[in-house]
């Protein structure tokens, strides 16, 4: 049986912790930013970039896909579409067998982007992760697997 004070401490804990990871999230995102802005292209379009190489070759995702997978509304995606597609890093396709769907397609541009996108991300990484030993790396790595491996159900 926990004492109240026993969950005032574990209560304590989780907040410095829940806040702990909001700042290394935010330092994240803002050294990301920084290795990715000589690309020309935002974190947003990065995830965008990524995820449309993950599909096949035969079978390019519409943006409904693009949209559902990055769980936001499908006008962000035609957003950060026309920003890449500016930029010659994807095109819009019709599909064959139905020409009012549009999929989205890596170009040339594109794969070289995603090359510079990930040394970028490696850079980006090794920069966060310079404070800690190979050792305390791999400890930290299976933290997040854990946590992210989470099942996503709200427990009470």
């Amino acid at each position: 049986m926990s004492t109240g004070s026993e969950t005032d401490t574990r209560d304590s804990t989780d907040g410095v912790l829940a806040e702990q990871l909001l700042r290394l999230t935010r330092r994240l995102h803002r050294i990301q930013k920084r290795h990715m802005e000589p690309l020309g292209i935002t974190p947003a379009q990065g995830r965008l970039l990524r995820l449309v190489s993950h599909y096949g070759g035969d079978q390019p995702p519409r943006m409904a896909d693009l949209a559902s997978r990055l769980e936001v509304v499908p006008r962000a995606v035609t957003t950060l579409v026309d920003g890449l597609e500016a930029a010659d890093c994807v095109r819009r396709v019709p599909d064959p067998a139905n020409r009012r769907v549009i999929r989205i397609e890596l170009t040339e541009t594109g794969r070289a982007t995603l090359r510079r996108l990930r040394n970028a991300r490696t850079d980006a990484a090794e920069e966060i992760l310079a404070p800690l030993t190979a050792g305390q790396r791999e400890v930290l790595g299976g933290l997040l697997n854990a946590l992210a491996d989470f099942p996503a159900e709200r427990r009470c």
